[in-house]
């Protein structure tokens, strides 16, 4: 199944596959799981959404004990074994803090290094960015995630959103000469909000990824927000074609979803693991 910047319903989600694409692809999935690690979870629901994907990057991480259970649970729907990569310590206020947290087939994905948190020394965001390095085939990657504040004026989300530039750069400035770099959470904005356009006006050709018209959140009566999206640089991460999605988890369901697993929906992108631009 491919997609072109369109919302998939897929109804079948848990006999969901991308098994039969060509090898030369990998999906790249971003997904707030909604305080994974604290409450009731069904872990059986959670796994069978994030499986289809070679790599995810997890917001709203309370502990590793969430995590080693998930990777549990995956592993008994998967073909593939299961590594993972988290924050070194959790991000946030002294009433609320995260982790960050990259999920990963072992034998899709390589991890090479974390590049730790992006040095918020004037306090721009309430919890700072963190970043890490894969490599699929031939692409290697930085991929950085970010949990955008909510808090009780969207104009506090507009003032991070302004700053993501600065996010970008600072991870792209790490390798002398480039390096592709993917920006990925909940961002409590839609990704074509006029506050990221420093970041959308950047010479490197920064887009988003998923049409900001698709709605990732999960309401009480249907979804509701688009609040998770993924920046890439056209310019160098030419590896993207244009194919994304967001994967329907509900069946319907939406407040049995909120729940049992998550109000936001897996979001992904599609890569050519064999571009070369030699």
């Amino acid at each position: 199944m491919t997609i072109k910047n369109i919302f998939i319903l897929l109804i079948f989600i848990f006999t969901l596959s991308f098994s039969n694409e060509k090898e030369n692809k990998a999906y790249i999935g971003s997904f707030n799981t909604l305080r994974l690690g604290k409450g009731e979870k069904n872990f059986e629901h959670l796994a069978k959404s994030i499986e289809p994907f070679d790599i995810v990057g997890l917001v709203e991480v309370m502990n590793k004990k969430g995590i080693y259970k998930l990777i549990s649970e995956v592993e008994k729907i998967s073909d593939s074994k299961w590594g993972y990569e988290i924050s070194p310590y959790p991000v946030g206020t002294d009433e609320y803090k995260e982790y960050y947290a990259y999920l990963y087939k072992k034998d899709r994905v390589t991890f090479i290094k974390s590049e730790g948190f992006y040095p918020d020394t004037d306090n721009d965001f309430i919890r700072e960015p963190y970043g890490a390095t894969f490599k699929i085939g031939n692409f290697d990657f930085t991929y950085v995630l970010i949990h955008s504040i909510y808090g009780k004026k969207i104009s506090q989300r507009q003032f991070e959103a302004r700053k993501f530039i600065d996010i970008y750069n600072y991870f792209q400035n790490l390798d002398p000469l480039e390096n592709d770099i993917l920006i990925g959470g909940d961002f409590n904005l839609p990704a074509n909000d006029s506050a990221f356009e420093p970041l959308l006006t950047h010479r490197d050709e920064i887009i988003y990824s998923l049409d900001p018209t698709i709605k990732t959140t999960i309401g009480t009566k249907g979804f509701a927000n688009s609040y998770d999206n993924l920046f890439l640089s056209k310019k160098y991460t030419r590896e993207f074609k244009g194919e994304s999605g967001a994967l329907d988890i509900t069946n319907n369901e939406f407040i049995k979803t909120r729940k049992e697993v998550s109000d936001h929906l897996p979001i992904f992108i599609v890569v050519d693991t064999e571009f070369d631009d030699d």
